[in-house]
């Protein structure tokens, strides 16, 4: 069988879920993997057969998404050659973690294609979403990657196909300590406006790992760090709380060793704001923006914050096992006539008489 695991390449969160997932794909078949974007700061690990422009969200200074630089970067024209040039039919599966390329085309050449990431979970209807009602930010975080069928992780499994996160080994196997200093991530805002605010909480150390700086500095009690995925997963371990954005990863893996926890949803981004409203429900304190104003509230934090107790099994491989197994009844259920016509293509990619057994 042969399987494309196409990933998406803005931010971390997802080519870090990508390292625990592969090995499990690659027990399923004949494995290819394909990376869009331009804005992770981490290595897969992995070969990878395609390695793609696609379409990249550039994160800003200023606590947003960039949209001068994101529009600049798009260049429709070239997404659209990728699109065209990429045969998914070439496959027997495509799974797509958010990844835009291979979505699309599957969606032009009339492809089954299976999304597994968080986003896939924060578009469930039974998933905690925003008070204030984003249309435009759903309608892009729908469309962005469109897939057929939906398997999501989150924080809480709210639904059938929806997992607890994808914990990577090295987190898992962390020793998990606390040395009084606190991590941070916030790869929407510059190290500036970072040093500006935490700088004012003199009593505390802070260790920031930054998108912009090339070598480690510090500055008053803080601590720059280029960003690094052994140094990042030390200072965590090691850490008594964790400021991020809302992004997935970072908070999920902070709740998992244990530690404080605060986000700051970037603004103008619809998934943040989503798990901003999951982690609210989770009593995780929420910050609007990074500025003078919300010292207080990380002051109270340090001084009051507490852990959160969380069940995140390591159930990677049950996860993959129940997507192949569902498949291969969707391809059965094709020979019967008892599935729609939009399944009816999916049938080609497959050689041999018998789809079902095919599979496996």
């Amino acid at each position: 069988m042969k399987i494309l695991y196409a990933i998406q390449g803005t931010g971390n969160g997802h080519i870090s879920r990508a390292r625990d997932i592969i090995p499990f794909l690659e027990e399923k078949g004949q494995l290819d993997v394909l990376i869009s974007g331009t804005e992770a700061d981490v290595e897969l690990g992995y070969p990878v057969k395609f390695a793609l422009k696609g379409m990249s969200f550039v994160f800003g200074k200023k606590g947003g998404i960039d949209l001068a630089a994101t529009y600049k970067k798009a260049k429709l024209k070239r997404f659209y050659r990728e699109v065209k040039s990429l045969h998914v039919n070439d496959y027997d599966m495509v799974i797509s973690d958010f990844e835009p390329v291979s979505a699309w085309a599957c969606r032009l050449q009339k492809k089954h294609c299976v999304a597994l990431s968080h986003q896939a979970a924060v578009l469930n209807k039974k998933s905690p979403h925003p008070d204030n009602f984003d249309p435009i930010g759903k309608l892009i975080i729908k469309n962005y990657a469109p897939a057929n069928v939906q398997y999501g992780f989150h924080f809480i499994q709210y639904d059938k196909k929806i997992f607890t996160p994808v914990i990577r080994a090295a987190i898992r196997n962390a020793k998990i300590r606390n040395k009084k200093h606190y991590t941070v991530y916030l790869p929407a805002y510059s190290d500036k406006k970072i040093i500006k605010v935490l700088g004012e909480i003199k009593d505390v150390e802070w260790q920031v790992f930054s998108k912009s700086s090339k070598k480690s500095y510090a500055q008053k009690n803080i601590i720059i760090f280029p960003i690094n995925n052994e140094s990042f997963v030390k200072s965590m371990a090691s850490s008594a709380g964790v400021l991020c954005g809302a992004g997935f990863e970072t908070p999920a893996e902070a709740l998992f060793l244990e530690k404080k926890l605060m986000v700051i949803p970037m603004r103008g981004q619809y998934e943040q704001q989503c798990n901003a409203a999951a982690l609210k429900k989770m009593d995780i304190p929420i910050l609007k923006k990074l500025r003078p104003s919300a010292i207080k509230q990380i002051e109270k934090w340090i001084e009051t914050g507490k852990t959160i107790r969380v069940d995140f099994p390591d159930a990677t491989g049950q996860v993959i096992d129940e997507i192949f197994d569902n498949y291969a009844s969707e391809l059965y259920q094709v020979e019967l006539g008892t599935i729609p016509y939009s399944f009816k293509k999916l049938k080609r990619g497959i050689t041999g008489n018998n789809a079902h057994q095919n599979l496996n």
